[in-house]
């Protein structure tokens, strides 16, 4: 069983056990619009919660990706590299890169659904 949490910059992290998923919310996605471009990071880079992993860039807009928690990667999603539209279609699905997640606890300290879709709300 996964559990989904945010970062309030939009980053989701979807959690399976030691494993995270990590990617861009739907929120994000619709408001950065057609995604051309996702710079990741490298496996078996390690990253301190907070850190910035990446970019993502659209017809819109650049933003800087931010790590939700400390961890090291373990797999990039390549097929983000050919197609980087998938975030546009699948934002939960298309995630970035997989860590493993070194200090669990720092999840406590992001935001669950619930208060993430109260978050979007009341900052449009």
């Amino acid at each position: 069983m996964s559990k989904i949490y945010y970062l309030p910059s939009h980053e989701y992290i979807k959690v399976e056990g030691e494993t995270g998923y990590i990617g861009v919310s739907e929120y994000a996605a619709k408001e950065l619009g057609a995604v051309t471009y996702v710079d990741m990071p490298e496996e078996g880079d390690e990253f301190a919660a907070g850190d910035e992993f990446g970019a993502i860039e659209s017809r819109k807009a650049a933003s800087d990706l931010f790590t939700p928690v400390s961890g090291v990667v373990l797999e990039i999603n390549a097929e983000l590299e050919d197609d980087p539209k998938l975030i546009n279609n699948a934002p939960l699905e298309a995630w970035i890169i997989k860590v493993r997640i070194t200090n669990p606890e720092e999840l406590d300290s992001l935001m669950e659904e619930e208060e993430y879709a109260k978050f979007c709300e009341t900052h449009k």
